[in-house]
This record gives structure tokens, C-alpha cells and sequence, in this order.
């Protein structure tokens, strides 16, 4: 990135001592913050770092990412400072079994802290204050963002070793113009007033450390802790009539009726732990 980092003032940079300052303390899950101008993908270097002993609670995130991946090996890219691109690595002490909920947990965290930091008070005709008005952000089962129908998030987990790394690419600020596909959009687009990242990247982190201390601490149960009931709740692929594209060439087609307790999508009577969900309008 050869650009200087304050050519776009509508995208100033993040800044890695005062992420620093803000989230690491003692006792606290987050350990490292990094960021890097420029690099292929945060998960790859991450899980190289976990090879080597990195702790959890190690967090890198980059202005520019080249070769960033999401779910089934799909191409994700955007400008230099348009989005939050970061990964985590986690050692959770969890059952086996609970390891699927680390990804929904991510979305549901991401998708509380946006709809959290985008609210505003909307004045009414005669400029009284009538509540809060954030971006409607929801969850598409397992755990993309999507405003409507469009995608404003996306997360992938991946395990190494005895760690998992998971890494979000979120639209902060891309343009119109700048979406890869028409089926993406932004904040900017949506209309909320974040041009910093850095509160948004900051209100992620506090809010996902909260879930996962909790879930960790009840050995990793969706029920006690609050997750499934939080997920569901913003859950947009639950009542839909959906398509299901399951590994092998399947297709199944029903209504989403749950998610159960290990994070899979119930379609019909059938629960499916891994596939492409299509809402069917």
C-alpha cells in the first residue's frame, strides 16, 4: 500500500498503540493488538503465529488485505481502510462438540456491537427525541451480516493445531461504487455516521470478549450462557423458506425452523452442520 495513510480523510487510519492501550489489560482475554499496513490475509499469518506458541487472545488486523478468503474459499477484498479486516486466535477449553458455536458466536457479537454503536436518536416532527435508530443488522445462519438481503460481514474459522483463528471482514466505509458485487453493502451505505473505525474495531473486541468469556466459562454452553436464545433472536434465516447447497452436490430445500444446541440449522426435520444457505424469496 504505497498510498500515505491519511490521503482519504474519510478513512483514517487505526492506530495500533491506542488499540493497544484501550483493550490490553490484566486479566483480560486480549493479550496482543496488531496492525499492518499490508498483508495477504490476517488468518494465514495468525495461524502461523499459533504454530509457534502465540497466546490467545492475539489480535492482527490490516488496512489492506490481498488475499483474504471467506466461506468456501470465496475471494474477499476491499479498498485499503474501507472495512475492518482482523482475525483472532482463541484456545478455548471447550468440549470438542462446542467448537461450532466459536463462528455464530463471532457473528452475534459483531452484529450487537454494530447495531449498538450505529444507533441514534431520531428526532420526530417537532424535534423531540423518540428513540434509538441503528442499522438493522442480522445474521444469516451460520454467520455472515446482512442488512436486508444484502452482506455487510463475513467470518471464517479455521483450526489450527490446538487453536482456532478466526477472522471478520466487515464494509465499514466502501462506496456504491466500490462493492464487488451488488449483492454487498457497507455502513456508509446504510447510512451510519462511522468514519473511524477504531471505536467500531474496539466495541467488536469488548463485546465478543464478554460472549466468550461467558460461554468458555460454562464449558462452552449455548443454553446457560445466552447464546443460542442472543442468536436466534437475530437470526434472519430462521422462519424462511430456504436452499441449502451440502457438500457432495446436495440440495435441500425447507423452512428453517431452529438452530439447535450444537449451532446447526434445522431445515424441515433435518439439521445441517455445514452448507450454502440461499434465502428463497
Amino acid at each position: 500500500m504505497n498510498e500515505s495513510a491519511y490521503g482519504d480523510l474519510d478513512r483514517p487510519p487505526l492506530h495500533e498503540t491506542a488499540l493497544r492501550r484501550a483493550l490490553i489489560r490484566d486479566g483480560g482475554l486480549w493479550r496482543d493488538v496488531r496492525v499492518v499496513p499490508e498483508t495477504g490475509s490476517t488468518n494465514a499469518d495468525l495461524m502461523a503465529a499459533a504454530r509457534e506458541g502465540a497466546p490467545e487472545g492475539t489480535v492482527l488486523a490490516t488496512e489492506l488485505q490481498t488475499a483474504g478468503r471467506g466461506r468456501l474459499g470465496r475471494r474477499w477484498a476491499a479498498p485499503a481502510r474501507s472495512g475492518l479486516m482482523f482475525s483472532m486466535l482463541l484456545r478455548p477449553d471447550v468440549p470438542v462438540e462446542r467448537l461450532g458455536w466459536i463462528p455464530l458466536l463471532t457473528g452475534f457479537s459483531v452484529a450487537t456491537a454494530v447495531r449498538r454503536m450505529t444507533a441514534r436518536v431520531e428526532a420526530g416532527d417537532f424535534g423531540e427525541a423518540h428513540g434509538d435508530v441503528a442499522v438493522d443488522v442480522r445474521l444469516k445462519w451460520p454467520n455472515d451480516l446482512i442488512v436486508g438481503e444484502r452482506k455487510l460481514a463475513g467470518i471464517l474459522a479455521e483450526k489450527v493445531d490446538d487453536a482456532l483463528v478466526v477472522g471478520v471482514g466487515l464494509n465499514v466505509g466502501l462506496r456504491e461504487e466500490e462493492l464487488p458485487v451488488p449483492t454487498a453493502t457497507s455502513l456508509a451505505i446504510e447510512g451510519a455516521p462511522l468514519s473511524d473505525r477504531a471505536p467500531l474495531l474496539r466495541a467488536i473486541l469488548r463485546h465478543f470478549e464478554g460472549w466468550y468469556r461467558e460461554w468458555t466459562e460454562l464449558g462452552g454452553d449455548p443454553e446457560k450462557s445466552g447464546l443460542r436464545t442472543g442468536y436466534k433472536e437475530l437470526c434472519a434465516t430462521l422462519g424462511r423458506t430456504v436452499r441449502v447447497d451440502l457438500p457432495g452436490d446436495e440440495t435441500l430445500s425447507g423452512v428453517a425452523r431452529d438452530v439447535d444446541g450444537s449451532g446447526r440449522l434445522v431445515v424441515g426435520d433435518r439439521p445441517v452442520s455445514a452448507g450454502d444457505v440461499v434465502h428463497v424469496r
